[in-house]
């Protein structure tokens, strides 16, 4: 079975093993295939930590976590980034992820600003074009 964030990858082999480490990514794209995935099982507490703190929604990780068990997630599309490389201190991804709620087909589609910190990369909120 391929991992949850669209790779061809299994699970264990890809965005378990950020889930494991606390989300020591390479990328910001991998960070945020790896927060579809953590939304797809309901990790909240990934979902807090690799979340910057400045933008950090700690007290809405029960809202969280209760509605992304509520939904049935389809997939995950990524479709532009800028920067976010190894070397880099900022980058964007944008994407759409596809869920079923309510009987009928949404999707979130977002362009995510990524920014780097002690060689960790966090996720901060909505780019600002």
């Amino acid at each position: 079975m391929n991992c949850y964030c669209g790779n061809t990858k299994h699970y264990k082999t890809c965005c378990e093993v950020f889930h494991l480490n606390n989300g020591q990514t390479e990328t910001a794209e991998q960070l945020m295939r790896s927060r579809y995935s953590a939304f797809v099982l309901a990790n909240g507490d990934y979902l807090m930590q690799t979340h910057h703190k400045s933008t950090r929604p700690t007290s809405q990780k029960k809202a969280i976590v209760k509605w992304a068990k509520s939904v049935e997630w389809i997939k995950l599309e990524i479709q532009d980034t800028t920067k976010g490389l190894v070397n880099d201190k900022e980058g964007t991804v944008t994407f759409n992820a596809y869920f079923y709620e309510n009987g009928k087909v949404d999707i979130i589609h977002e362009k995510s600003a990524f920014i780097k910190q002690n060689n960790k990369w966090y996720y901060l909120g909505y780019a600002k074009n």
